[in-house]
Formats: C-alpha cells, sequence, structure tokens
C-alpha cells in the first residue's frame, strides 16, 4: 500500500511540474497554438514509443536474453551427465531386464534427424522401465551416490534451473533416492516391502533420467557436434560403445 501511495505522489508530482513549465512556456511566448502542437505530436509518439519499446526491442532482449539463461541451463546439464547422469543410467539399464528389446533403438548417430529423435521420445511412452530390485545390489549405489551428494545439492541451489521443471524435478528425484539409501543401515537384508520401495524410486529417477538425456543428445547434436561426437562414444546405452576412434 506504502508503495502504490509514493508511485502516485510520484505520478501527480511529475505531471504537477510539467503543467508548470508549460504555464511558465505560455507566460513567456504567449503562444498556446505553440504549446498545443507540440503536446499533442507528443503524446501521439508516445503510442509508437510504446510498440517499439515494449512489443520489439523489449521482446528482442527477452529472446537473446532467454537464449543465454538456455546456454547456461543446459551447461549446467552437461556436467551433471557427465559426473552423474551418463553412469546412472548405465546402472539403472543394466538392472532393466526388458531394455535388450528397445537397447537398439537408443544408439544415436550423427546420421539422426529431429523427426528420429521425436520417433524414440514416442516409443519410450511404451517402454516398461523395470528395475529388478532383488538382484540388484545397492551397495555401490549408495557409496556413488553419496559421493555425488554434496554436488547435487549445490546443482538444486543454482537459480537457472528454475527454468526446467523437468530437469529439477530429475535432481529432485535423484536427491530423495541418496537419502533414502543412506537412511538404510544394511541394504542386504531389506524386507521386500521395503525393496519394492527403493525400486519405485529408481524407476521414477531413471524414467525421467532417460528422458532428460535424450533431450540432451538432441540439444548437443544441434548445437555442439564436438560434445555430441563424445556422448556417442559414451552411451550408456551401447555396449560396444568405445571412447577410441577407431
Amino acid at each position: 500500500m506504502n508503495e502504490n501511495r509514493w508511485q502516485i505522489s510520484l505520478g501527480i508530482a511529475l505531471i504537477a511540474f510539467s503543467a508548470l513549465c508549460y504555464f511558465i512556456h505560455f507566460l513567456f511566448f504567449r503562444d498556446p497554438h505553440h504549446i498545443f502542437i507540440f503536446l499533442i505530436g507528443d503524446i501521439a509518439f508516445v503510442f509508437i514509443e510504446v510498440l517499439l519499446v515494449t512489443l520489439i526491442i523489449h521482446r528482442v532482449l527477452s529472446l537473446r536474453e532467454r537464449k543465454a539463461r538456455m546456454e547456461k541451463l543446459n551447461m549446467v546439464i552437461g556436467l551433471f551427465f557427465s559426473e552423474i547422469g551418463t553412469k546412472l543410467i548405465a546402472y539403472f539399464s543394466d538392472c532393466d531386464p526388458s531394455l535388450d528389446t528397445i537397447r537398439q533403438e537408443f544408439i544415436i548417430t550423427d546420421k539422426w534427424s529431429d523427426q528420429d529423435f521425436v520417433n524414440l521420445n514416442t516409443s519410450l511412452k511404451a517402454c516398461e522401465f523395470r528395475i529388478e530390485i532383488e538382484k540388484t545390489d545397492l551397495s555401490p549405489l549408495r557409496t556413488f551416490l553419496d559421493e555425488k551428494k554434496d554436488f547435487l545439492v549445490r546443482l538444486l541451489e543454482n537459480p537457472v534451473l528454475l527454468e526446467h521443471e523437468s530437469f529439477t524435478e530429475l535432481l529432485r528425484s535423484v536427491f530423495h533416492l541418496t537419502e533414502e539409501l543412506m537412511a538404510r543401515g544394511d541394504l542386504a537384508h531389506l524386507p521386500d516391502n521395503d525393496l519394492r520401495h527403493i525400486g519405485g524410486d529408481i524407476r521414477r529417477a531413471y524414467v525421467i533420467l532417460v528422458h532428460q538425456w535424450l533431450d540432451y543428445m538432441k540439444y548437443m547434436k544441434k548445437n555442439y557436434p564436438y560434445l555430441f561426437s563424445f556422448a556417442m562414444r559414451t552411451n550408456p546405452f551401447d555396449q560396444q560403445a568405445s571412447l577410441i576412434i577407431q
């Protein structure tokens, strides 16, 4: 309320000063015709100024700012996959007995078009992404996530990520899985119900992770071919992938 009063008072004061200046002009020159010509001309230009500043210049600046923010965001996403994401996909996919039926579809090459990425995204909707939690060794996963916990916290604190809800949801799911594993003692002797609960947490992170990885691969192919080349050679779904270029 106080802020609104201040703005109203300022507006009234500015109008009063403007009226005073016009009145002084009239006292000196006695030429109301000249005053109204420039007054109406200035008012008419206000609408053009609003068009130029608000609808054109502001929009161009906003698009440039958004593009810069998205560049920073994708740098953060790339760091996530370099430090955690790719290794998690490799671990989760090894626990997925249904993945072998579609593993070949994830072998992304430099010949892929945007439509190929769209087609894979569509086929993912029918993918089960099962986790055989009973056959999963949770201890190495807990150790790995514990080592990366501080890194995850720093990512969650990054304000740039507010622009990307799905990636923020991915971080939350991975961080929640970390907390669940860290809160337990002996992971080798958990009750079945508890194992199924952890399996659900793993599957949640797994599904979001795969979709984010696919989006990031598409982004790299379009914008950074050299990063895309490295990502192809470290594809967690490709069992024949090798960093060494033959």
